[in-house]
């Protein structure tokens, strides 16, 4: 296979798993209060969303990748 090919199954399995999750979580630490030798912190979780049209549309560009390494030279 090509390495076009494969950068297109790549993207084939990336946009499926942002179809799949959507988003995902993290923890931010911030430092609340610093005075002295006493620190307080505060553990936050957040999530990134993923809208599913960017899911699709890495779908579709691994798809053109996949096709376009799959045809030979004339």
């Amino acid at each position: 296979m090509k390495p076009l090919s494969w950068a297109g199954i790549v993207l084939i399995v990336l946009g499926a798993i942002a179809l799949a999750y959507q988003g995902f979580n993290y923890q931010s630490k911030q430092n609340v209060v610093d005075f002295g030798s006493m620190h307080v912190t505060a553990t936050t979780e957040k999530r990134f969303e993923i809208p599913p049209v960017v899911g699709g549309i890495v779908i579709l560009g691994g798809i053109i990748l996949v096709i376009a390494g799959s045809r030979k030279k004339s």
